[in-house]
């Protein structure tokens, strides 16, 4: 067999180890399993590329080898830093700031193939568009991480005539292609590629904070098409296969989540078309008195509970309170109650955040429930903690139609015979929207650290 032959027998099972690894991250019971077979296809790919690369090389071996040997370097270390010192709180922007790295290699490869492959039709619109999907998911990018970490305002920019802003630019990149396939010209695919960077970060930056979560999860498809586009320009089958499963299973999340918090895909996906013009101004006036308890009033509920149901949020990551939760879920099943997890599916600024957290801190799969499989239940349920959620347990949301969030499914948790929610202060949640549940008159507020205060609880039980 060919070198030629083995790689491609190797890329055939990496692919198979792909689609494998994708099965695998479907259940959390499952999902190492899924980690694992993905980074053995990862191995596999990069060991044959690197054998091919060095086969072809106009260079000398040893010359490329070192070049590839100090890449992968550069690469291994950076990466392994980074995995070191993240927080779990800062996965979703490390996450928006690793599809930008994509975005921008699918540039660079575009402009290196124009500049060295032969300029026939094909291979040129193939530069075109992997250059335009590039640029898009590379701003794009750039704009979630910055308002996923706090560096900008998460509120949607609504600059007039948004919706014509981002179709002008699509009808220049149109007309662009056409010049640029009958002059086979640099300057239309750098023209194109400023109209594409300006169009990413408008996409993005018009979405709000309250649908960021679904815009990772875009930028994740995007990033997989852009890849794929890539592999195309590079004669990559590996690459345009990988590009294409990321691209369509982020479309595929993407439209789920889109459903499961009431949105449309295409406005979403569009940066907000459809939407009426006009920034959505959040109200954030108090409805009412609220009520407080703390740690030890809190326990005594508890202990006189049957049935206890816990919705975390990004709060409970912020304050790493996972493990001190998973102790009181022992707690309190050991003393008889029934304890169960509603988690909505946009609870923390990434999919399966909460699950993640939750299953870091070694609490059963059996017990975390989805928003549908626990709504049901919410009536018959003696006390809910709220630890750290705000938006995903709005009842404006279904209550008041003006809600910049109206119309998103959310865990009905003032059904219950008793609310406590876990917060810092009475500041409004990530989309910028106050909760009527805070005022309710069977909800009480437990203020402080999530963290400390659920210790206390343990403590008191």
């Amino acid at each position: 067999m060919t070198l030629l032959g083995l790689v491609q027998a190797v890329y055939i099972l990496a692919a198979v180890l792909f689609v494998l690894s994708l099965a695998g991250l479907s259940r959390q019971e499952t999902a190492r399993r899924g980690n694992a077979l993905g980074m053995v296809g990862m191995v596999l790919a990069l060991a044959a590329t690197i054998a091919l690369a060095l086969d072809r090389s106009e260079r000398s071996a040893v010359v490329t080898a070192i070049l590839v040997a100090l890449v992968l370097l550069v690469g291994a270390v950076v990466g392994t830093r980074q995995a070191r010192s993240v927080e779990m709180t800062q996965m979703p922007e490390l996450i928006a700031m690793l599809h930008s790295f994509v975005g921008a290699a699918a540039v660079l490869v575009g402009y290196n193939s124009f500049r060295t492959e032969p300029a026939d039709t094909v291979h040129l619109v193939e530069v075109f568009l992997g250059v335009l999907i590039g640029a898009v998911t590379f701003t794009g990018s750039v704009v979630a991480y910055l308002k996923l970490s706090g560096r900008i305002s998460s509120a949607p920019l609504s600059l007039p005539g948004r919706n014509l802003l981002n179709l002008a630019a699509l009808v220049a990149s149109a007309a662009l292609l056409a010049w640029f396939l009958a002059g086979h010209s640099i300057v239309p695919l750098l023209l194109m590629t400023v109209v594409a960077l300006a169009l990413g970060w408008h996409l993005v930056a018009s979405i709000g904070g309250g649908d960021m979560p679904v815009v990772v999860s875009m930028l994740n498809s995007y990033s997989g098409w852009a890849a794929a586009a890539a592999g195309f320009m590079l004669g990559n089958d590996l690459l345009i296969v990988t590009g294409a499963l990321v691209g369509a299973s982020g479309a595929i999340l993407s439209y789920l989540m889109c459903k499961a918090m009431n949105r449309s895909f295409m406005s979403v996906i569009l940066g907000g078309f459809g939407a009426p013009e006009g920034l959505v101004v959040a109200r954030v006036d108090e409805d009412g008195e609220h009520r407080e308890l703390d740690a030890a009033a809190v326990a005594a509920l508890l202990r006189e509970a049957r049935s206890v149901v816990i919705t975390p949020g990004y709060g409970m990551a912020v304050a790493k309170a996972q493990y001190p939760v998973a102790q009181l879920v022992t707690r309190l099943r050991a003393l008889g109650v029934d304890v169960r997890f509603g988690v909505h599916p946009v609870a923390g600024r990434l999919p399966g955040h909460m699950n993640v957290l939750l299953a870091e801190a070694k609490v059963p799969y059996d017990i975390v429930l989805e928003m549908d499989e626990i709504n049901g239940d919410l009536a018959d349920t003696d006390v809910v903690l709220v630890i750290g959620a705000n938006d995903t347990v709005n009842p404006a949301a279904l209550d008041d139609p003006s809600s910049p969030i109206a119309g998103m499914p959310v865990l009905e948790v003032w059904k219950a015979r008793q609310v406590v929610v876990f917060k810092r202060s009475m500041a409004t949640g990530y989309a910028g929207v106050q909760n009527p549940l805070f005022f309710r008159d069977n909800t009480a507020m437990l203020f402080g650290d999530a963290r400390e205060q659920t210790e206390r609880i343990v403590a008191a039980l």
